[in-house]
C-alpha cells in the first residue's frame, strides 16, 4: 500500500448552490468544477468538494481521503485487518476512483486513485 497523503475532503449537502455560495467565501476562490452533480474547489494543494449525492451515498458528514495508488488493493488490505466496506470502488468521472471503509469505531476512512 502507497498513500500520497490526505488531499481531499468531500462534503455531503442537500443544496449545492447555497454550500457553493458559503464555500466561496470561505475558501475565497471560486470552483474549479462545478456542475449539478459536484463542486470542487482547489486550494494550496487540497481539494474540497461538496457532493449533493452524497447523504444518498451514505455519507453522514464531511470524509477526507487518502491518495493511494491501488484503491481496490488498499481498501482489501484495510477489509483483511478488520475495516468494513462503506462504499465499493467507483468511477467518479475521468478514471478517478472513490471507495471507503469504516473502522471498528465507525469512523470513515476514504479513498481515491487518481487516473
Amino acid at each position: 500500500m502507497s498513500t500520497t497523503g490526505l488531499q481531499t475532503v468531500i462534503y455531503p449537502v442537500h443544496d449545492a448552490e447555497a454550500s457553493k455560495v458559503l464555500f466561496t467565501r470561505l475558501l475565497g476562490v471560486e470552483p474549479t468544477t462545478d456542475t449539478a452533480d459536484y463542486v470542487g474547489y482547489d486550494l494550496a494543494g487540497q481539494h474540497i468538494g461538496l457532493d449533493p449525492h452524497g447523504h444518498a451515498r451514505g455519507l453522514t458528514e464531511p470524509t477526507s481521503y487518502w491518495h493511494v495508488d491501488d484503491i481496490r488493493g488498499t481498501m482489501a488490505a484495510l477489509v483483511e485487518r478488520g475495516a468494513m466496506e462503506q462504499q465499493a470502488v467507483v468511477d467518479v468521472g475521468g478514471g478517478r476512483l472513490l471507495g471507503s471503509v469504516s473502522d471498528a469505531d465507525g469512523n470513515v476512512i476514504g479513498l481515491i486513485q487518481s487516473p
